[in-house]
């Protein structure tokens, strides 16, 4: 299954008309979809009457993106990491699943908002603890936790970003006006996992690199009693997903 096909996929599994019930009006305004994908989230707030402006690092989803000629939308290949200035100014900046790839979010944030007018909107969305799905083994438990730890020493990725957002939102100068979590029938669900969610976690190890060299020969059996765990009746899960509005100081939302 290609990326694109995947991320396709993972939309249906997506609490979306929650979160995206919890924005301020948009008819009118610019929003900045960082992260953007394949276009999935730009193609609802352009429903609600935006002007998405999307960038992301990946040319192949970006295509899909751009071939869905959506009116009233612009795509850009950017490394967000080290993006200085967005070139626009926006009403709102959207962001989902993508703070975990900055520990250091609030001077992220702080850097985003040069492109922001006052009184703009935020919305962040991101996984709290990933792996959080028992029962495992403590060695299985202990081995996760230790690679958590590592990404987060080396500013890869926060395991823990999602409990985080509201604090840094608001260290960031934005005001945080609703702070909630979702459920989510991939991320966040308790029992045994639909055939295809379980298809979905074979293909994100497959993807984890890094974890795999973290692991070395210890890898494949601990994908495969994780695996495991998603099936059996006694899943039980502590991943959350949370879901962040905010509104930058200096104006009204």
């Amino acid at each position: 299954m290609s990326l694109v096909a995947e991320y396709q996929r993972q939309r249906a599994w997506r609490a979306w008309p929650t979160v995206l019930a919890s924005l301020p009006p948009l008819e009118g305004r610019i929003v900045l979809d960082l992260g953007c994908g394949v276009g999935d989230l730009a193609a609802e707030l352009v429903q609600r009457g935006a002007r998405v402006v999307g960038f992301d690092a990946n040319e192949e989803l970006l295509a899909h993106a751009r071939g869905r000629r959506l009116r009233g939308t612009e795509f850009h290949c950017v490394d967000l990491r080290s993006a200085e200035d967005l070139g626009v100014t926006a009403d709102g900046l959207w962001s989902s699943f993508l703070p975990a790839f900055f520990p250091d979010l609030p001077a992220v944030l702080s850097r985003w908002k040069r492109n922001l007018r006052p009184g703009s909107f935020a919305a962040l969305i991101e996984i709290d603890d990933l792996f959080g799905h028992a029962p495992l083994l403590p060695s299985t438990r202990e081995l996760l936790d230790r690679y958590a730890e590592d990404a987060l020493r080396a500013g890869r990725y926060d395991f823990r970003m999602g409990r985080k957002l509201a604090g840094f939102l608001n260290e960031a100068g934005f005001t945080v006006t609703q702070a909630f979590t979702v459920p989510d029938r991939e991320l966040s669900f308790e029992g045994p996992a639909e055939a295809e969610v379980l298809d979905a976690w074979r293909l994100r190890f497959a993807r984890m690199k890094l974890l795999q060299e973290f692991c070395g020969r210890a890898f494949p059996s601990l994908e495969s009693e994780f695996l495991a765990c998603l099936c059996s009746q006694a899943h039980r899960c502590s991943a959350t997903v949370h879901v962040c509005v905010a509104t930058l100081q200096g104006g009204d939302p």
